[in-house]
């Protein structure tokens, strides 16, 4: 019986290996941190945001090619990986559907206080003091959305049949899109009523929305976040937020989690969540086969499903 192909798990908690079971009746799982394996292993299978810095990269003198499980790779050391010629894949497609779906619903949830009215409910507090302060409707508002990758396209697809008018910011202009682009991200805010950000997180994108961002959206701003946490200044965001400079936000992600600024839990017009804005049994399944078709792909020299342009 032929050996299994060797690949080398790098994992930190809280994370566990996806579907091991499966991956261990294909392959040889290694941990990363066995140095007995390390200088020989051409594929790294990298879980959550597990770091790949130029120091672990510098440990795995033979690899060629890191198998991503999350959508941003920012804990990876892509430079790095350029440099020395080595293929890195992502998620792909896998959470697009059920990210821009748990983005539309922070902001459904922000506008319309759902959350909020639930509390409300549930602290007895309607016989006591009437009807709830009435939330405000999403058709018609102005959205501008940073990042028209993968899930940004599909929460543009979606507020579109809201009556939503749609426009972006982007690292470039798409031609195949018909939505005002924006360069300038002070602009698309001054133009926008909601900022859904979904963007990857780089050096340059790095407090990307800051206080210059939010006093150009103003007041009545809302702003969502499904990206990563550090794409927005967190310090700049709750000091606004709480000064009523913009009217709310829904956060499915921060810079230091699971930290949580606890100024964010006395706010009534803030919906939080613990960064799952991907996670559904569905996702989770597509994942899979696509981790296992990656790893099959590049064992059998044939084309990744899904890699990153690291140009």
């Amino acid at each position: 019986m032929d050996e299994l192909p060797l690949v080398l798990v790098h994992v930190v908690p809280p994370f566990e290996i996806p579907f091991k079971g499966r991956l261990q009746s294909r392959f040889q799982l290694i941990d990363s941190s066995d140095s007995t394996f390390s200088p020989y292993a051409s594929v790294l299978l990298c879980v959550g945001p597990a770091p790949v810095s130029s120091d672990t990269l510098r440990h795995l003198p033979s690899l060629q090619c890191i198998v991503g499980s999350s959508a941003g790779v920012d804990h990876i050391d892509l430079e790095e990986c350029r440099r020395r010629g080595i293929t890195v894949t992502n998620a792909g497609s896998s959470f697009c559907e059920d990210g821009a779906d748990f983005a539309i619903g922070l902001l459904i949830d922000v506008l319309r206080r759902i959350s909020a009215a639930d509390r409300y409910v549930r602290a007895g507090l309607w016989p006591m003091k009437g009807d709830y302060p009435l939330g405000s409707k999403l058709g018609g508002k102005r959205v501008g959305i940073v990042g028209l990758g993968n899930i940004g396209s599909e929460i543009a697809k979606r507020l579109v049949a809201f009556g939503c008018r749609i426009a972006y910011n982007s690292r470039n202009k798409k031609s195949s899109v018909s939505f005002p682009y924006y360069a300038n991200i002070c602009n698309l805010a001054a133009n926008s009523d909601i900022l859904i950000i979904c963007c990857a997180l780089t050096k340059e994108t790095h407090h990307l929305i800051d206080k210059d961002v939010m006093t150009a959206l103003g007041k009545e701003g809302v702003i969502i976040n499904v990206g990563r946490g550090a794409l927005i200044n967190e310090k700049e965001l709750v000091q606004c937020l709480v000064q009523g400079q913009i009217r709310g936000a829904g956060l499915d992600v921060f810079e230091n989690e699971p930290d949580v600024p606890k100024e964010l839990f006395e706010l009534e017009n803030v919906v939080l969540s613990p960064h799952k804005a991907i996670a559904t049994l569905e996702s989770l399944t597509s994942l899979q086969e696509l981790i296992v078709g990656n790893l099959e792909a590049f064992f059998s020299n044939k084309p990744l499903l899904s890699p990153i342009n690291l140009e």
